[in-house]
């Protein structure tokens, strides 16, 4: 037990060094998602239709597509057309990519859960179709947004531990190389196992009190 012990406190701080690449790629993944995933939920409610179907292709697409191919596609594929990214900015790049697909339905459904009621008031004090959406649909489908988003954050924030599989040193990285010195992986994994789950129990507990602090009482969510 004391060995136990002993060999965690030893590993913790290569495990929190770990730790940080994970956070960061959690971020930059959650970021691309989001900024694409708008942009793709807005042009298939409420663009022409070859916009339409260029963003439903895009979803199927990245929706299909398992997140270790992405990966493996993204970091051996694009040196082939000249374009060269570490592993860290290829596995942000292409769980980004993933995440935008998965985030466009999230704000699809945010943007229909709000009345036509809302769009038809809007419309009636003048709003053209964009003033609507930035001023009336938007702000309230954001309260609809967060419960699955913070689904979406715990399944991005576990999905960045396929990034070893192209070299990123991570907490899983990190955690293995530890096993390699140490031939003990119970305690090590068992701490790794630890740090996913405050990092994912912790931002969904915050997500839930947003939730609560946006909801308006009779309205909407």
């Amino acid at each position: 037990m004391f060995d136990f012990f002993e060999l965690i406190k030893k590993s913790l701080p290569t495990l929190l060094e770990g730790t940080f690449v994970t956070i960061k790629l959690t971020i930059l993944i959650l970021a691309l998602g989001l900024v694409l995933g708008l942009i793709i939920a807005f042009s298939q409610t409420y663009g022409n239709k070859p916009v339409r179907l260029l963003a439903g292709i895009y979803d199927r697409i990245f929706r299909s597509v398992p997140e270790l191919v992405l990966l493996l596609l993204v970091f051996y594929g694009l040196p082939n057309i000249g374009f060269r990214l570490s592993p860290f900015y290829a596995a942000v790049l292409a769980l980004g990519l993933r995440s935008a697909a998965y985030m466009a339905q999230i704000f699809r459904g945010s943007f229909m859960s709000v009345g036509s009621d809302q769009l038809t008031a809007a419309y009636s004090l003048g709003m053209g179709e964009y003033r609507a959406f930035i001023y009336v649909i938007f702000p309230q489908a954001i309260r609809a947004f967060i419960p699955p988003f913070a689904n979406e954050y715990a399944i991005i924030l576990k999905d960045t531990s396929l990034a070893y599989a192209i070299g990123v040193v991570e907490l899983l990285r990190h955690g293995q190389y530890i096993i390699a010195v140490e031939y003990k992986p119970l305690p090590i994994f068992l701490v790794i196992a630890a740090i996913y789950f405050v990092l994912t129990f912790g931002v969904a507990r915050l997500l839930k009190m947003l939730e609560n602090k946006l909801k308006i009482p009779g309205i909407g969510v």
